[in-house]
């Protein structure tokens, strides 16, 4: 079983920065890929960033130029760097990852969520 551990959310001011931090702890064989997904009141979860094994990215439209996502793979550890933060940006976020935990399994874990508030 996997467990992901997310840290990095916080309160901050319009055009302000945060950085998020999601380590996936337990029996993995490989990671197919890790993302951050985000939900905020009132509205369906919806995909922020996702990174897959060979390095290639995906974004949500609205944060292209502002969020940036990586992964140290050696730490399992994907990393999302948040710049030029928005109200709307406001909500929690989760992290992602689907693994194999053997050769034959390919599973989904999800971490617990860390909420990002941006405000004045």
């Amino acid at each position: 079983q996997v467990h992901l551990v997310e840290s990095g959310g916080g309160l901050v001011q319009p055009g302000g920065s945060l950085r998020l931090s999601c380590a996936a702890i337990g029996s993995i064989f490989s990671i197919n890929s890790m993302g951050w997904y985000r939900q905020a009141p009132g509205k369906q979860r919806e995909m922020v960033a996702t990174v897959i094994s060979g390095g290639s990215t995906n974004y949500v439209d609205s944060v292209k130029g502002r969020f940036t996502i990586s992964r140290d793979n050696a730490k399992n550890t994907v990393y999302l760097q948040m710049n030029s933060l928005k109200p709307e940006d406001t909500a929690v976020y989760y992290c992602n990852t689907r693994y194999k935990s053997d050769v034959f399994r390919t599973l989904d874990a999800w971490g617990q969520g860390t909420l990002v508030t941006v405000s004045s």
